[in-house]
C-alpha cells in the first residue's frame, strides 16, 4: 500500500490544502451580513452568531467530500508517478466531477502503462533478434558513442564498449575516418577493410550506415562487422596445402617421367632394367595414391570439424577390432599386440569412423617404426580430465585415454614438437627407406581437435614411444 509522508492533517485532509481557508472564504460574505443585520438591530448578536457558525458548518459539509476526494485523486497520482501500489478499492467516490478525474486518469494510466509494456515487449524482441545475428552489429549516436551492441560485438571486441567512443575501441584511422564521414552526413554509408590490433589482431570487413531520418531514438548509425580473420587463415591453409601438395606429389612424377623416358631409349631392350624401372614407377604410384588418399582424408577432416560428432562407440571394441586388422602385419615383425583395459570402460560420443582411423594409424607406425621383436602396448584408461593443449581448445571434462606404446629409437625433443606438421617425416625414417606420406599424424591430431580431445607424445630411450589420445566421455 502506497504511504504518504507524514503531515499534519485536518479530517485525515492535508493542512497544506487550504480546506480552512476556502471555508472562512466561502462564509465570509455571510459575516458582513450579518455584521450590518446587527448593526441595524435588525438580529441580536447572539443570534448573528448562531447563524453564522449554521453556515460555516453548512459550507464545511459542502466542501469536503470533494476536498477529501480530490486529496485521495492527489495521493492516487502521486503514487502512479512514484511508480508505487495504491489500493483502489479504498478509493469511493461519489462527487461526479472527482469521478470523472479519476476514470480520466485511470484510462491515461492504462493507455500508457500498456505503450510501456509493447515498447518493451517489441526492444526485448529487437533485441533478441540482434543478439541472434552471427554478424557483430553496433549502433552509434551522433558524437560516435557506442549505445547498443549485439552479443557478437561484445564477444568480437571482449570488452564492455557500451556508452564508449568508437575512438577508444577501435585502432583505425581509416576506419574511425570512415565513421566520421557518415555521422557528419558526408556519406550515406561507407564500406572497407581494416586491421585492429586489440584486444587480438583481427582483419575486419565494416559496413557504417546512416539510419533513415523517421527512425526514432538515439541512435543515427549502424555499423556493421565482419571478422575475416578465419577466412584468411583458412585462404592460407588452402594455399599452402595446395604447396605442399604440388611439392609432394612433384618428386614421384619426376621419378615415373624418368622411368619412362628412360625406358623409351637407352633400356628400350635392357628386360633387366624394364623390369627395375616398372617396379620403380609402381612404388611410385602406390605412393601417390596413398598420398592423394591423405590429402582427401584430411580435406574431409577439415570440412567437418565444426561439426559436432554423435556416434555412441566403445573404444575398447574399436582397439580389439583394429588389433585383429593390423594382427598378421605384426607377426611378420615378430610383434607381440598386446590390449591392457584398466577397469570398466564406458562408452562415449564420438565419429566411429575416424577414431577407428586414429587408431589403426597410431598402431600401424608403431609396428612400422619399432624395433623387432618387441611389442605394441595399447592401454585404454578412464582419465578424471583432458590435459589441456596450448594451440587447440580442449574439453575440460573426464574423458578416456588410449595409449600406444613401442620399443623403438628415441625420438628428440625438437622432432617431437614438428611430428603431427603435414609432410613433416624423421630423417631416421627417410634413412632406413620406410615408406610414408608425412600426413597420418596430422589427420590424427584434426581428428582429436574436432573431438574437443588432446594428442600427447612422449619418447625415451628406456621405454619407447606413447602416443597417448585423450577423448571427452561427451561432446559439448
Amino acid at each position: 500500500m502506497f504511504k504518504l509522508p507524514k503531515k499534519q492533517k485536518i479530517f485525515d485532509i492535508d493542512k497544506n490544502t487550504q480546506f480552512a481557508e476556502r471555508v472562512v472564504f466561502l462564509s465570509f460574505p455571510a459575516a458582513l451580513v450579518f455584521l450590518m443585520l446587527v448593526a441595524l438591530k435588525l438580529i441580536t448578536p447572539i443570534l448573528a452568531i448562531i447563524s453564522y457558525i449554521t453556515i460555516i458548518i453548512f459550507n464545511i459539509a459542502f466542501l469536503f467530500p470533494l476536498s477529501f476526494e480530490i486529496q485521495m485523486i492527489k495521493r492516487y497520482i502521486s503514487s502512479l508517478a512514484k511508480g508505487a501500489d495504491f489500493d483502489l478499492s479504498k478509493m469511493n467516490l461519489s462527487e461526479k466531477e472527482a469521478q470523472e478525474i479519476a476514470d480520466a486518469v485511470n484510462a491515461m494510466h492504462r493507455f500508457w502503462s500498456e505503450k510501456h509494456e509493447e515498447l518493451e515487449a517489441r526492444t526485448i524482441s529487437d533485441t533478441a533478434v540482434l543478439d541472434s545475428l552471427p554478424d557483430p552489429v553496433i549502433m552509434i549516436d551522433t558524437y560516435g558513442k557506442i549505445i547498443g551492441a549485439n552479443l557478437s560485438a561484445h564477444g568480437l571486441l571482449e570488452k564492455n564498449i557500451i556508452d564508449r567512443n568508437i575512438e577508444g575501441i577501435f585502432d583505425s584511422n581509416n576506419f574511425i575516418t570512415a565513421v566520421s564521414k557518415v555521422l557528419a552526413k558526408e556519406s550515406e554509408a561507407e564500406n572497407l577493410i581494416f586491421y585492429v590490433r586489440k584486444p587480438k589482431q583481427k582483419k575486419l570487413y565494416a559496413h557504417i550506415k546512416q539510419l533513415p531520418w523517421i527512425s526514432k531514438g538515439r541512435a543515427v548509425a549502424v555499423i556493421s562487422l565482419y571478422d575475416l580473420t578465419k577466412a584468411m587463415k583458412i585462404e592460407k591453409m588452402q594455399s599452402d596445402f595446395v604447396a605442399n601438395a604440388s611439392h609432394e606429389l612433384r618428386t614421384p612424377l619426376s621419378v615415373i617421367s624418368g622411368c619412362i623416358e628412360t625406358l623409351q631409349s637407352s633400356a628400350k631392350n635392357d628386360e633387366k632394367a624394364r623390369e627395375m624401372f616398372l617396379k620403380m614407377m609402381s612404388e611410385q604410384t602406390e605412393y601417390m595414391s596413398a598420398l592423394i588418399e591423405n590429402l582427401l582424408s584430411l580435406s574431409k577432416i577439415e570440412l567437418s570439424q565444426d561439426q559436432p560428432p554423435a556416434d555412441k562407440i566403445s573404444l575398447q571394441k574399436v582397439a580389439e577390432e583394429v588389433i585383429d586388422s593390423l594382427k598378421m602385419k605384426a607377426e611378420a615383425r615378430e610383434m607381440n599386440l598386446i590390449i591392457d583395459v584398466d577397469g570398466k570402460i564406458p562408452s562415449i560420443i564420438a565419429d566411429n569412423h575416424q577414431i577407428r582411423q586414429v587408431i589403426q594409424n597410431l598402431t600401424d607406425n608403431a609396428i612400422k617404426y619399432a624395433v623387432s621383436p618387441s611389442d605394441v602396448v595399447l592401454k585404454i584408461a578412464r582419465v578424471p580430465q583432458i590435459p589441456p593443449s596450448k594451440s587447440f581448445t580442449v574439453s575440460p571434462s573426464e574423458g578416456i585415454s588410449i595409449s600406444i606404446n613401442n620399443k623403438g629409437p628415441k625420438i628428440p625433443a625438437e622432432q617431437l614438437a614438428r611430428i603431427t606438421e603435414r609432410f613433416y617425416r624423421l630423417q631416421e625414417h627417410k634413412d632406413l627407406n620406410i615408406k610414408g606420406t608425412g600426413l597420418g599424424l596430422s589427420i590424427a591430431k584434426h581428428i582429436i581437435m574436432r573431438h574437443r580431445g588432446n594428442l600427447t607424445v612422449t619418447s625415451t630411450s628406456y621405454n619407447g614411444t606413447t602416443f597417448t589420445i585423450y577423448l571427452p566421455l561427451k561432446q559439448s
